[in-house]
């Protein structure tokens, strides 16, 4: 069945988020629905078809997990195993944690690998928001998106 032109636009919006962020970078779904103006919507699908003008090749599907910092556990038990990995391969610090009733892999989100700008690098280049800077302005705190934490 056909997508929706509305689910096409989000589909396109959350891939070109995600080829945003910078290698050795993570961010969370949320994060991403928040740049794309989406917020309370979510994707977790790629196409891993290379004909696709979106899929695994080109879309950096690895540097985005859990907002809190945890990789998701997939149907396939190796999955998460192969998100580490490919995130590990970029420099990213991917630590096993004993939380969650059973552990997991964990990404400290509010370190140097956490990627959470208030726009994305293409909106603020194109005069789309934020302080046009790239001060400090330009970046969620880690109080807004770890309320939790602090």
């Amino acid at each position: 069945m056909p997508r929706s032109d509305e689910a096409t636009a989000f589909f396109v919006a959350v891939y070109m988020a995600v080829q945003e962020i910078p290698y050795g970078r993570v961010t969370s779904y949320g994060h991403i629905a928040h740049l794309i103006g989406k917020l309370g919507q979510a994707l977790k699908h790629l196409p891993t078809d290379p004909a696709n003008t979106f899929h695994h090749g080109n879309v950096p599907w690895q540097r985005v997990i859990a907002a809190s910092g945890l990789i998701p556990r997939r149907d396939n038990p190796s999955g998460a195993a192969r998100h580490a990995q490919a995130l590990r391969s970029e420099g990213v610090i991917v630590t096993t944690t004993s939380t969650g009733g059973g552990g997991g892999l964990h990404v400290d989100l509010s370190g140097e690998c956490g990627w959470f700008p208030n726009v994305l690098p293409s909106s603020q280049a194109a005069g789309g928001g934020g302080g046009g800077g790239g001060g400090e302005e330009d970046w969620v705190s880690e109080e807004t998106m770890f309320p939790v934490l602090f």
